[in-house]
């Protein structure tokens, strides 16, 4: 096999390649297989990059999604290269692998007309040390157990899911958090985690990686620590996030740090970057504050950030919903999403609050199949459902 012989995200141009890396050096070309159904087979190349092709009588369905993914893999800097894989961001599974596959073949079902909840969010937790007035976190009374949440997860692995993120109130804070880590069988599915960062350890880092997490999210809100204090309502918040931070960075996991802007934020945009790159996280997560006071014209900057950063060598790569859900895919609620919230009501996403059913009494296959008669959930949309 070709080999990818030491871990990095630095990537130095050459010149048959924008995107070549020392190292990512190609012995051989090798050819994987992703996906062999009837009528389509879907491999995956390595010849300086990464490249995916399909063959058989439904491969001119699949070109529209193929084209996207071997667009971003030559023309973007990826999370992380390693041994033998490469993760082209911190919210896919690494190319190629057995969980990779599983978004091939949930992305042909898609282009097939059926639908899959790719990404499912869980709400594990209340607890969370943290009092933001931006908190998405759903309300209700009964918390489920670690076996509802275990059977809730079972379920949508059945389903096609291949991304799990465990988020607010602070999954640190839920005592099972390990375990249902462990429980998720990692050739289905990566797992992410939300967290603020205030219960963050050395110790509970390396559990994290022991466990199988693929990725820890931490957001900070502003290079400026009180006025990050001020949006988590904590004093110190923005102290123990680049704790927490700098503890998954020692752990080996991967790290993203995140953040969500608002009109009002948009000028600090340039030194939240900045500030990712001293950390030396492996991706700079933007999103969309659910306000709704972004303009065209911020989301035009956002944009032109995420191209630029993209496409120049070195430093974290920078993930976007302005473009992953704008430009892309379009609006992921209801199409390619699925929350679970802290009593066991499914939503859309966690922005929009109608409820659909409930795990505790209506199987998740049957709530999806709610939420996919809803007529706001049909067609591409370059916005938020919610909005």
């Amino acid at each position: 096999m070709a080999r990818l012989c030491r871990e990095t995200n630095a990537w130095h141009p050459a010149q048959s390649n924008p995107f070549y890396t020392e190292s990512l050096i190609i012995s051989t070309m090798h050819r994987v297989n992703l996906l062999h159904t009837h009528g389509l087979s879907i491999d995956c190349d390595y010849d300086e990059v990464l490249n995916l092709s399909a063959e058989g009588p439904l491969s001119r369905v699949c070109k529209p999604f193929i084209k996207k993914i071997n667009d971003r893999l030559k023309s973007e800097k990826p999370a992380r290269v390693d041994c033998d894989q490469v993760i082209a961001s911190t919210w896919l599974p690494p190319i190629p692998g057995v969980v990779f596959k599983r978004l091939i073949k949930a992305e042909v079902s898609i282009a097939l007309g059926k639908y899959v909840p790719e990404t499912v969010s869980f709400e594990i937790t209340r607890k969370c040390g943290c009092d933001c007035a931006h908190c998405a976190m759903s309300d209700g009374e009964y918390e489920l157990s670690v076996d509802e949440i275990k059977n809730a997860i079972d379920q949508a692995l059945d389903m096609g899911t291949f991304v799990i993120t465990f988020t607010e109130g602070d999954p640190l804070l839920r005592d099972e958090l390990f375990e249902l880590i462990e429980y998720i069988d990692h050739d289905r599915a990566i797992t992410n985690i939300f967290t603020p960062g205030l219960e963050m350890t050395p110790a509970n880092a390396s559990r994290l990686k022991e466990c199988g997490l693929h990725n820890l999210l931490i957001s900070i809100y502003s290079t400026d620590p009180p006025k990050h204090d001020a949006v988590r309502r904590v004093d110190g918040a923005f102290e123990k996030a680049v704790n927490a931070i700098r503890c998954g960075l020692d752990a080996g996991l991967l790290v993203t740090m995140a953040t969500h802007v608002s009109h009002d934020r948009m000028h600090e945009l340039t030194k939240l970057y900045d500030f990712a790159c001293d950390l030396g996280v492996h991706e700079f997560s933007i999103w969309e504050s659910a306000d709704g006071s972004l303009t065209d014209a911020d989301r035009s900057q956002i944009l032109e950030m995420y191209h630029r950063v993209n496409g120049t060598p070195g430093g974290p790569r920078i993930f976007a919903n302005t473009y992953f859900e704008g430009e892309m895919l379009g609006c992921l609620a209801g199409q390619r999403w699925m929350h679970i919230c802290v009593d066991g009501s499914v939503t859309a996403s966690p922005y929009i609050p109608q409820s659909f059913g409930n795990v505790l009494d209506t199987p998740l296959a049957e709530i999806w199949k709610k939420i996919r008669a809803d007529e706001r959930f049909s067609g591409r949309r370059g916005v938020c459902v919610g909005d």
